[in-house]
């Protein structure tokens, strides 16, 4: 990830220190003895402070500065930052806390993530600004500032066009994956949208009934898509699994090997705080870090285009976020595990992405348009 701020959000306190060239000499008396009739009892010495030659010229004081050391400690000891990477960053606790990070990340999957969505990894000793700090414990959280995309109707129907019945259990089982592990905009999304939009045109006024424009989501669906949204049973994620694995070794078996790997990751159990439980001062619920469309601009597009304006106007919750003690390994390691899987799974998703984008590429000689269906042009 691009941030990482350890403790971070910190008020620094400064004390100017004395002048080192401030001296007391012999003959700095107040007033002359005479006038004053005041008698310097003992002798005056050469230099009445101690030099501050060479010494630093200012001090400072970071609160819950303790726990940057302690983080740097568990780093070490989970093998994740070493002594050599210390030596490396000259002993700066905060340069080492980012480079062991992005090392544990890895170069390669922190610019494929980066390169398809945006996000942001912090970790501070509060949940937001304006708070009082936590006793004791630090907060590591990944929010995300630029939605991705994927476009899945190509896919959709190469698969169909493979085996019938594919390209439903491929996106079906894409899209509860992605629902366990991150917020996204897709389908349910837009269809929500609209029927918001349909309810507030029929309470309005006769004559402004006319002024509104319906995004017709029905009509941007795949047939095989539709036909599914009616057939689908209480064993439809078994049947989905039948067909995907029959096909794992076919001519898009590499989009089935990561989708499983995806699903696998979903299921994975963390000790990632619920949403319902932070303490910070959040307006608003995630920012969607993918959004899930059929075509270029169609009406799940269209109808996120709208709802994205006013998406950055609030502060909103972070897309995943665990709260732990430098100090104690299980609490670490629990939320390295958030993170960690939070990651791969990630990666698997912005290789996924990539995978489609080129074989479209290949097929049509051009490039994907992504249009303006996308938080980092806001």
């Amino acid at each position: 990830m691009r941030r990482n701020h350890a403790p971070g959000k910190r008020h620094r306190q400064r004390h100017p220190s004395p002048s080192s060239e401030r001296r007391v000499s012999p003959a700095a008396t107040f007033r002359d003895a005479a006038a004053s009739r005041v008698e310097i009892l003992a002798p005056s010495f050469v230099q009445s402070l101690p030099s501050l030659e060479g010494q630093r010229p200012a001090y400072s004081h970071e609160v819950n500065g303790e726990l940057l050391y302690e983080l740097c400690a568990a780093l070490v000891e989970a093998a994740i930052g070493t002594p050599e990477m210390w030596a490396e960053c000259g002993g700066d606790a905060l340069k080492f806390a980012q480079c062991a990070i992005t090392h544990r990340i890895g170069p390669e999957v922190e610019s494929l993530i980066q390169r398809n969505i945006e996000y942001d990894l912090e970790i501070s000793d509060m949940h937001s600004e304006g708070e009082t700090p936590l006793t004791g414990k630090l907060v590591v959280s990944i929010s995300c500032g630029g939605c991705g995309y994927i476009k899945v109707g190509p896919a959709i129907a190469a698969l169909e066009r493979e085996a019938e019945g594919l390209g439903a259990a491929f996106y079906w089982t894409l899209i509860q994956a992605l629902y366990r592990t991150m917020r996204i905009y897709d389908l349910s999304d837009a269809e929500v949208y609209e029927e918001n939009l349909i309810e507030y045109a029929e309470s309005d006024s006769e004559e402004n009934r006319s002024e509104y424009e319906f995004p017709e989501v029905e009509k941007a669906i795949p047939a095989c898509i539709k036909r599914s949204q009616k057939s689908r049973s209480d064993l439809w994620r078994i049947e989905y699994r039948r067909l995907l694995a029959r096909h794992r070794e076919g001519r898009y078996g590499s989009w089935i090997r990561r989708l499983r790997m995806m699903e696998r990751l979903s299921h994975i159990k963390t000790k990632a705080q619920d949403p319902s439980e932070y303490s910070g001062n959040y307006d608003g619920p995630p920012l969607p870090a993918l959004l899930v469309v059929f075509e270029d601009h169609d009406a799940i597009s269209a109808c996120f285009d709208e709802e994205s304006q006013h998406m950055l106007e609030v502060s909103s919750e972070p897309n995943v976020c665990a709260v732990f003690s430098p100090a104690s390994m299980e609490e670490f390691s629990d939320a390295v595990r958030v993170v960690e899987r939070f990651v791969r799974f990630n990666e698997e998703l912005c290789r996924l992405i990539e995978d489609i984008q080129s074989l479209e590429t290949q097929n049509e000689g051009r490039d994907i348009d992504r249009g303006g269906a996308s938080l980092r042009a806001r």
